[in-house]
């Protein structure tokens, strides 16, 4: 990783890694990755509080908990604001939109956690986490990472849409394509060697070429 001016890291985590281990205060109390053990986990960091993308964000997470929940999937904010501005501004989107936010934001006022992950890039800003958002897998694995810029929100939809297509991968040892939705066809792992590769058109897949297969599930 490297180190910013300010001495934080700013590297990111390496995929299919180990993800970085953190212990931090939330608004649900204190939280570390081993709580997570055995489930999936979305970690997403916003830049500030009170602040109108990121209202936009929670709202459509707290209103999609349950479809994330179904997928034994957990999820947890970040930002560097303080504990007591998370309260507020949770307190003020029930009170001004009528949503509750069913999970907890982790308070990072030294940014060891946004540092960890690679959340703070001094180009955007030194003080504030750009939206990240890392898939961890019930091993503890960092799985995928997506990351916006400060001025354009997230799709929750996509989020749930890679989460169910990495499920979808590693129970059926398949690949999904652009755009895959659940109940399309997936795309079987080419062969990697020139008898399998040879044999591919006779094993009952919807082949186009030796090396692109799909079959349903």
């Amino acid at each position: 990783m490297t180190t910013s001016n300010t001495g934080l890291n700013t590297g990111l985590p390496r995929l299919n890694e180990a993800a970085p281990d953190f212990r931090a205060h939330t608004t649900h109390g204190d939280r570390s990755l081993a709580d997570y053990s055995g489930k999936w986990l979305v970690l997403f960091s916003h830049p500030a509080d009170f602040t109108p993308v990121c209202t936009t964000e929670f709202i459509a997470f707290a209103r999609a908990h349950d479809r994330f929940a179904a997928l034994k999937c957990d999820l947890l904010g970040l930002s560097i604001d303080s504990l007591f501005a998370h309260l507020a501004w949770v307190r003020n989107i029930e009170e001004k939109f009528g949503v509750a936010i069913p999970f907890p934001i982790i308070e990072d006022i030294k940014m060891e956690v946004a540092g960890a992950y690679g959340m703070v890039h001094p180009g955007a800003a030194d003080t504030q986490a750009v939206r990240a958002t890392f898939l961890i897998d019930p091993k503890g694995v960092l799985r995928a990472m997506l990351y916006y810029p400060m001025s354009n929100g997230r799709s929750i939809e996509e989020i749930l849409r890679l989460l169910t297509a990495l499920q979808t991968s590693d129970a059926h040892g398949v690949a999904t394509p652009e755009g895959w939705q659940p109940g399309e066809k997936v795309i079987v792992p080419p062969p990697k060697t020139a008898a399998a590769a040879a044999k591919r058109v006779n094993e009952g897949y919807e082949t186009t070429d030796w090396y692109f297969s799909k079959r349903a599930l």
